[in-house]
């Protein structure tokens, strides 16, 4: 079951905001392919390294966000951006909506940190990013569909279905770190769990006035 889509007939806005985060962490990624290991362990963020002088490693609060552990990593979060992100910018504007994205990031990345905070392993990725997008498009569009691909057929499953789906990518393409260090790499489970959080609470700050109309 492969998510292709959603009903963006109630769009009114072009989705800038998420057309532009995706084309960054594609950018990001490739030059991250081309730097190898030492351009990662420079802007992933390291909770220990950021702990010890939060000043000169503040940066990589936001470059981390835009970084993946591979191919899989990456693509899996640019899809699930594309399907919900331009219903969530569509909502709030795009302003508000990059600034909601950025949040959920940090918040993502904060959560983990209270959790490793004597860690060497580079953390990297969108997914916290992402799971709050999640969240908010869960509190915008309850009753929303998505269009899956089912062996041949194209078919509509609810978009709590597709979000769970997600959550199974995380745990299985090792996501959040990065293996081979000094510590264990694997999955970020807190990042996500604060991505999700901040994401459902911001959202009640974010949204505008219209109702919750379902896309399907």
């Amino acid at each position: 079951m492969f998510p292709i889509g959603d009903d963006n007939s109630s769009r009114r806005t072009v989705p800038l905001v998420t057309y532009a985060l995706i084309a960054l962490n594609v950018l990001f990624f490739l030059v991250e392919l081309s730097g190898g290991d030492a351009f990662i362990m420079k802007w992933a963020f390291v909770p220990s390294r950021f702990l010890a002088n939060p000043g000169a490693d503040f940066l990589t609060l936001f470059t981390s966000m835009f970084m993946h552990a591979g191919w899989v990593h990456l693509g899996g979060n640019m899809l699930y951006l594309w399907i919900f992100g331009d219903n969530v910018e569509d909502r709030f504007g795009h302003m508000k909506f990059a600034i909601f994205y950025l949040l959920c990031g940090l918040a993502a990345t904060f959560a983990q940190l209270a959790f490793s905070v004597g860690s060497k392993v580079p953390n990297l990725g969108a997914s916290g990013a992402i799971a709050g997008v999640l969240a908010g498009y869960v509190l915008l569009f309850p009753q929303g569909k998505i269009r899956v691909l089912q062996g041949q057929q194209v078919v509509q499953v609810p978009a709590l279905i597709v979000i769970g789906l997600w959550i199974a990518l995380q745990f299985f393409s090792g996501v959040g770190s990065i293996a081979g260090t000094a510590d264990t790499g694997g999955v970020a489970y807190m990042a996500h769990i604060g991505g999700f959080i901040a994401g459902f609470v911001l959202t009640f700050l974010f949204r505008g006035s219209r109702g919750t109309q379902a896309t399907g």
